[in-house]
This record gives C-alpha cells, structure tokens and sequence, in this order.
C-alpha cells in the first residue's frame, strides 16, 4: 500500500478538483470534464504502450482517432437505400479491383526476385489500377452525393448498435497501423515521427473530403446511443419519482405547488442531463479499466520486459535473438488500436461526426503532453496526465476569469486594464499549460507518476 502511496493521493487530489467542479460550477459540467478525462486515458494508453514499452514515437494518433470515428458512423448509421441503388455497384467494383490490384502485387512480390522488371511492373500496375478504379468509381460517387446532399448524401452504414464500433474502431486503426509500421518502423526516430503525423494528415484529408463514405465537412449529426435520451427520461414516471425523491428536502421548503411543480420540472431537465452523463461515465470507466488491467499485465509479462530491453537497447536484443522489427510492428498495431477506441468513444458521446475537428497539428501534441507530464512508461501515469491535461484544458478559463477577478478587484469595470485581462481569458489555456509543463519539467522530469521497473 504505501508503495502506492503517491498514487491514490494523485488520483485523490483529482477527483477532489472535479467534485468541486460540481459543486461550485455544475455537475453536468463535471462529468462532463470527467467523461472526456476517460476518452483521453484511452488514448494516452495508447500512445503510452508505444512510446513508453517501446520508444516509438507516433504523430499520427489523430488519424487513428478519425478511424475510429469513422467506424462509429459506418456502424450506427442506418444504410442510405437511395444511395445504394445510385452508385453502390461502382463502389463495390472499386473496392474489388483494390483488392484484386494488392492480391497481384503480392503475388509478384512473392514469386520474382528484386529487379527493376520487377519494380517497373509493380508501378505500372499501381498506376493502371489508380485510373481504372477512378474511372470505375467517378459515376458512382457523384450519383451517391446527389442523392438529398441537405440531409444524406453518401452511402450510409450498418444500421447496427455504435457500441459495437469500438471494436471496429479498433480493427480500422490497427489495420492502418499495420500498414504505416510496414513502411514507416524502419525509419529513423525523428523521421518516423514526420512520416507518423503527414499520414494522419493524409487519413483526415481524404475522410474530410470523400462525401459518398462521411458526408465529408457536412458532417453526420444524429448518431445513435448507448444511453437513452434527456427527452425521454424527461416523461418517464419512474425517473420523475427518482428526481422527486432525490430534491424532496428542497421541494419540500415550496409551499406553492404551481412553483413548486415547476421547480421539480426544471430538476427532472436539469437530472435527465446528468443521468446520461453517469451513463456514459459508467461505460467509458468500464473501457479504461479493462484496458489498465490487460496493459498492466502486458507490461509486467515476459513480453514486456522484452519490450523495455528493446527500448533501452536494441541491439543488445537483436543480438540475444530477439525480432524487433516484429516486437515494433505489434506494439504499433497495439497502440493505434488503443487509440481508435478512444475515437470511436468521442464520437459516441458526442452523437455526431465531425471530420473537421480533428487537428493533427494541435491535438496530437496535447495527448503527448499528457503522457510527459503523467509519466511515460506508467500506465496510471499516463491515465493521470490525460486526466491533469485536459482538467486544467477546460477549467483554464474559470480559473484565469477568478483570478483576474480577485486581482483587479480594486479597478473600475471599465479600466482597460481589467477589461483587456478579461478578453484574454480564453487564452489563459495556453498560459497554463505552458507553464505547468514547465513545472513538471523543472521538479518531476519523469512525469508525476514515473515509470517502476518491477518484477513480478
């Protein structure tokens, strides 16, 4: 217990700040902050399992996160008919002579030697097949995309459960993962990094602009849920009774029953909110612990002990016979996996898709400081500082606006001083985030909770 000591008082001091969030802001805002904390843990695991384990660094953990916003739509949303019948034919021929051209290409790969016969052809065949399948495709996409642009537009998906997307969410990145570690794990340290954050540009860029498959900048609002509705809860005499018996102290102080029928009105909109959001909290909380546990494992396993040796030197393990290029590859596949989860799960939360928002250039690094400043190589540092981050990410504008406030209280309300500090409020994010990784920096190097190497 007391090993762990610096660990429970962290995450004590954690859910202290977001209960006061409750308390002093409003619960629907903490929960809020605390649903989104869950999301980033997933994705800071992800990115902790590959830089962490293995010393790889990844700048393309937006392009994963897209896949698996990508997977919550194809999932959840019920098949466009209308569209299907306009150009699904095109589409699916498309995707048969991709699978045809890779399937030749492979074949070559495997039969031939290395030539430039070789390489000469293999292009040719990239090239032809690009054009054949533009030709083939082209109809196709912008029938789909002419069917009502306003509302559809594109082809739909499966009509199935969105929680069943993290799953798939999970396939789309790693399969992406596969492919990017094939061509990219050979690189360089700072030249995979390049490689890593221009193909998660390249993976937004075509999912922004590909309308038939996600409706592009359009976006896809709607999506279904997990948890049931605010509206529904709304007129459902059992919820009701549960909000009246939760606020009875308080409706008990109204003598008038029309005041006292509208406050329990406003409490039932107010507590509908809220249930969904501890729905939400209660699955997210469920995806982050199952994770922690299969990571924890992994990592004091004979595999993971591996993987640190591989860190720390790898050729000391090429030489002892280990595979690392193979231990890469799997980590990669592993960690982006990870990642994709956490993007079908934002999604899910949000009931929309948004292609747009995803900002390699921005939010990558936020998710990389969260993982510096909770610790690389420690699973609940890395949960920790998603939870540090994105708190501080949110709360930045309270807390500059309180301070400003108490600061300048002896200044008129017009003073340009005051006013000018108050306009820069949305800016103070920056500030702090700037100056707490500074901090951690200066006093924690190895992040608030750093790396043990433990035997068990």
């Amino acid at each position: 217990m007391r090993k762990n000591l610096n660990v429970i008082a962290a995450y004590s001091i954690m859910m202290v700040l977001i209960f006061l969030v409750g308390i002093f802001q409003s619960w629907n805002i903490a929960l809020s902050i605390f649903n989104m904390c869950l999301i980033s843990a997933v994705m800071t695991m992800g990115a902790n399992i590959q830089w962490g384990y293995a010393g790889l660094i990844n700048f393309g953990i937006m392009g994963y996160t897209a896949l698996g916003g990508l997977a919550a739509v194809l999932i959840s949303v019920n098949p466009i008919q209308e569209a299907w019948q306009a150009g699904g034919f095109n589409i699916l021929t498309s995707l048969c002579l991709i699978i045809l051209m890779v399937l030749v290409i492979k074949f070559i790969l495997k039969k031939f030697h290395k030539s430039k016969l070789r390489t000469y052809g293999i292009a040719s065949i990239i090239v032809t097949g690009i054009i054949i399948i533009r030709i083939t495709a082209e109809p196709g996409i912008e029938a789909i995309e002419a069917v009502n642009p306003a509302k559809t537009g594109f082809l739909g998906g499966f009509g199935l459960p969105i929680i069943f997307s993290w799953i798939v969410g999970a396939f789309f990145a790693g399969g992406l993962a596969f492919i990017v570690g094939k061509v990219a794990l050979g690189l360089r340290a700072d030249y995979l990094a390049i490689a890593t954050l221009l193909i998660s540009e390249i993976v937004i860029s075509i999912i922004k602009h590909e309308d038939w498959l996600t409706r592009g900048v359009k976006n896809v609002i709607g999506l279904k849920r997990p948890a049931p509705y605010e509206v529904d809860l709304q007129t459902t005499d059992w919820f009701i009774s549960l909000v009246e018996k939760f606020n009875s102290g308080k409706l008990a102080l109204i003598s008038n029953m029309a005041d006292r029928q509208a406050t329990l009105n406003q409490l039932v909109i107010e507590g509908s909110s809220v249930f969904v959001k501890l729905c939400y909290s209660g699955l997210f909380l469920g995806v982050v612990i199952v994770l922690l546990i299969l990571t924890q494992k992994a990592l004091y396993s004979p595999w993971g002990r591996m993987m640190r040796a591989i860190r720390d030197n790898e050729e000391a393990a090429n030489a002892m016979g280990k595979n690392v290029v193979k231990q890469h590859l799997l980590i990669f596949i592993l960690g982006s996996a990870i990642v994709g989860i956490a993007g079908a799960m934002l999604v899910t939360q949000d009931g929309l898709f948004t292609p747009g928002s995803y900002r390699p250039m921005r939010y990558t690094f936020l998710i990389w400081v969260m993982v510096i400043v909770g610790g690389s190589g420690n699973n609940f540092g890395a949960i920790l500082g998603g939870f540090v981050v994105w708190f501080l990410w949110i709360e930045a504008a309270p807390i500059g606006l309180y301070l400003v406030n108490l600061t300048t209280a002896g200044l008129d309300d017009s003073h340009f001083l005051k006013v000018h500090l108050i306009e820069s409020v949305p800016y103070f994010r920056f500030l702090m985030m700037g100056l707490g990784l500074l901090l951690i920096m200066r006093y924690r190097p190895k992040g608030i909770l750093p790396e043990k190497i433990e035997i068990k």
